[in-house]
């Protein structure tokens, strides 16, 4: 399999290269800063250095023409402001759907987040600051336009809060699941288990009980 990641430096994204190199598939890893190719090459992808803030249909196109599939793991950051939320959460989602669409890429997995439902239809959750509010309606945003598109098989994930404690290999993932924590170790391991039995729309993954391969053939 090839598959093209897009932020692929993120801590998801690091661990769901190093599973997909140690078994043989091919990654295309695309960064915008080019001193992050170097730990890229380290995880087994070939880097493609490209900001997704800048560039175009055609420009992403040409990077991701020939994969299996492309997942979209970029995100403005935790330092980042209300603008980037919308311009990588929300629009560099949407160039990569785009750009997968006109290269004949139909396998779109989009890592959204736990908790989007909150803002929908305008709504703003209470105890929230605005930033992450912004960031809520970015990745809801990007859902609502990637999932509705008929040249795309498009699974949205949404993992609940994340952790760095080790992989327990078991999970619970479902179209609704209870907030909780999960590690990233697992997320990643989800994706890659989705790469291999296709499934479109919403789910949800928190911690739990089901080994990571029934839990998606059940989903």
């Amino acid at each position: 399999m090839h598959v093209a990641i897009a932020g692929a430096h993120g801590q998801i994204a690091r661990r769901l290269t190093r599973l997909l190199a140690a078994r043989g598939d091919t990654v295309t890893g695309v960064v915008r800063n080019p001193d992050h190719a170097a730990d890229l090459g380290s995880d087994g992808a070939r880097p493609v250095v490209l900001d997704l803030e800048q560039a175009s249909v055609e420009q992403v196109a040409d990077v991701v023409r020939g994969a299996d599939a492309v997942v979209f793991a970029a995100g403005g950051g935790a330092g980042s402001g209300i603008a980037r939320k919308d311009t990588v959460d929300r629009a560099a989602a949407v160039l990569l759907a785009d750009a997968a669409e006109a290269a004949g890429v139909r396998r779109y997995l989009l890592v959204s987040s736990y908790g989007v439902d909150a803002v929908a239809d305008g709504a703003t959750p209470d105890g929230v600051d605005e930033v992450f509010v912004a960031y809520l309606r970015a990745k809801l945003a990007a859902e609502q336009d990637v999932l509705p598109r008929h040249g795309l098989d498009t699974t949205v994930l949404r993992p609940v809060t994340l952790t760095d404690d080790p992989g327990a290999g078991t999970v619970h993932l479902a179209p609704s699941v209870d907030r909780g924590e999960v590690s990233r170790d697992d997320v990643a391991a989800v994706l890659v288990a989705l790469l291999d039995t296709p499934h479109t729309g919403v789910l949800e993954l928190t911690g739990g009980d089901t080994p990571v391969a029934e839990a998606v053939a059940a989903a």
